[in-house]
């Protein structure tokens, strides 16, 4: 590991009549820090989605294409896992802006190097680069938020970090089509103007990482606070322990992650989750102009409504998981999941010319889906120790994308192309009620179990 990634070690403590007010401010501080950090990665995610009309005037295929954008999502989901056990040993804000600046540097090489786009195997691997940097933003940022928030407060405090994601999502496209616009007005006799969609967003995420990287800190010991749960007097477990020393990797995979029995539960949890959340999005557009006859407007604005519902389902499930369930998630990942099976058989069962509700039972999946995507992350941060956090999350992540989002793309796609949306649907119903059933065997979980 690179010296710079080294945990910050303890200092000294303050004095305690400067602990509260150097607590609050710290916590705000970070917070920015890791919200703008990770909304910065989602601006340098999906750029290449973007480029694929203008790459295929040059000659690529549709399905070529789709091959090289496959790996970022590969990549994506195994770095989560393997990244996030690098990241339980490295200082966040180091690790964070890193990956940002070298997901930046891949998508700039895109932009200024036509090398880089001339063939579909070096844009696999630059696609899988791309995928794997990325890997690098939600560590440290679950970090970051198992130090600096206690389990009675981080479920809001998680949702309105998660989005971010939206956040960043959303300027992307924007960024991206200005960049086309400067690209072709002052380099038009060099660039054909789609390297802007690379170029501009990537320069911005490079200011991002070094804001992200001004504002973020360690630990609260690190700069002479005490530990969350001594400040709230908010303790995970009966005996008060706080699990603050620094732990190998070989502690972290094999006392605290693997042979956890709860985080199993919620990886295999998630398969079923993003197999619903991915299975009704990428699927939309298909779905409603062959059963629904809709339109490509109609069916855009359908997509659009789905993905920012997302965004106060979210936080209302965060704050429902801290204020009525005191800190137990898998309730409202019940709740939010029974809501997401009786969308969906709306969403099936409607018959075609219906748009209204076609349209209200999407907002409905969207709104309702994104709160367990987060419970889960969630609550993989609740059921290890802190310094086990970017693991425990990375393994709950790799199964929901090369599970849950791999089989959404692949599998359902099959299952229609061979059998009927109707058997698509089979599926997706089994997903709600199988993910209903994990989340329930949570029920009565909060924070960690005692650990030894």
């Amino acid at each position: 590991m690179f010296k710079f990634f080294k945990p910050a070690p303890a200092i000294e403590r303050l004095p305690k009549n400067r602990i509260d007010s150097e607590y609050k401010k710290l916590r705000l501080q970070v917070f920015l820090g890791i919200f703008i950090g990770y909304a910065g990665y989602y601006l340098i995610r999906k750029n290449f989605s973007l480029a694929i009309p203008y790459l295929t005037e040059q000659g690529f295929s549709k399905g070529e294409l789709g091959v090289a954008l496959s790996a970022i999502s590969i990549a994506y989901g195994i770095s989560k896992f393997v990244m996030g056990t690098v990241s339980d040993k490295s200082n966040p804000r180091y690790f964070l802006a890193t990956g940002l600046i070298l997901s930046a540097i891949i998508n700039l090489l895109f932009g200024f190097i036509p090398f880089f786009t001339s063939s579909v195997t070096i844009m696999f691997i630059m696609l899988f680069l791309n995928g794997w940097f990325q890997g690098m933003g939600w560590p440290p940022s679950g970090r970051t938020l198992v130090h600096w928030f206690s389990v009675n407060e981080r479920g809001g405090k998680t949702a309105i970090w998660n989005v971010a994601h939206n956040v960043g999502g959303g300027l992307m496209a924007p960024l991206a089509i200005a960049g086309v616009s400067i690209v072709s007005t002052y380099f038009g006799a060099v660039y054909t103007g789609y390297e802007g969609v690379f170029i501009l967003p990537a320069l911005v995420a490079i200011g991002v990482a070094i804001i992200a990287f001004l504002l973020m800190r360690d630990t609260p010991q690190s700069v002479g606070l005490p530990p969350i749960e001594e400040y709230r007097n908010d303790y995970p477990t009966a005996s008060k322990k706080t699990f603050e020393t620094e732990l190998t990797t070989k502690e972290i995979l094999f006392k605290y992650v693997l042979n956890n029995k709860w985080i199993w539960i919620i990886a295999i949890a998630n398969v079923f989750v993003y197999f619903v959340r991915y299975g009704v999005l990428d699927w939309a557009p298909a779905y409603l102009s062959e059963e629904k006859g809709f339109n490509m407007e109609e069916s855009s604005v359908a997509y659009f409504l789905y993905e920012w519902a997302g965004i106060p389902g979210t936080l209302l499930c965060g704050y429902l998981s801290d204020k009525l369930f005191k800190g137990r998630r898998g309730p409202s990942g019940v709740i939010f999941m029974i809501g997401v099976l009786i969308a969906v058989v709306v969403y099936w069962l409607n018959p075609a010319g219906n748009t209204m509700i076609d349209n209200i039972a999407l907002i409905a999946i969207g709104f309702l889906i994104y709160g367990p995507v987060m419970l889960i992350g969630l609550q993989a941060l609740d059921y290890v120790p802190k310094k086990a956090a970017g693991t425990a999350a990375g393994l709950t992540g790799l199964f929901g994308y090369l599970g849950g989002a791999v089989m959404a793309n692949a599998l359902l796609g099959y299952v229609v192309e061979l059998a009927s949306w109707d058997a698509g649907f089979m599926l997706l119903t089994g997903s709600c009620i199988l993910a209903i059933i994990l989340f329930a065997l949570t029920w009565n979980v909060k924070g960690q179990t005692e650990l030894k």
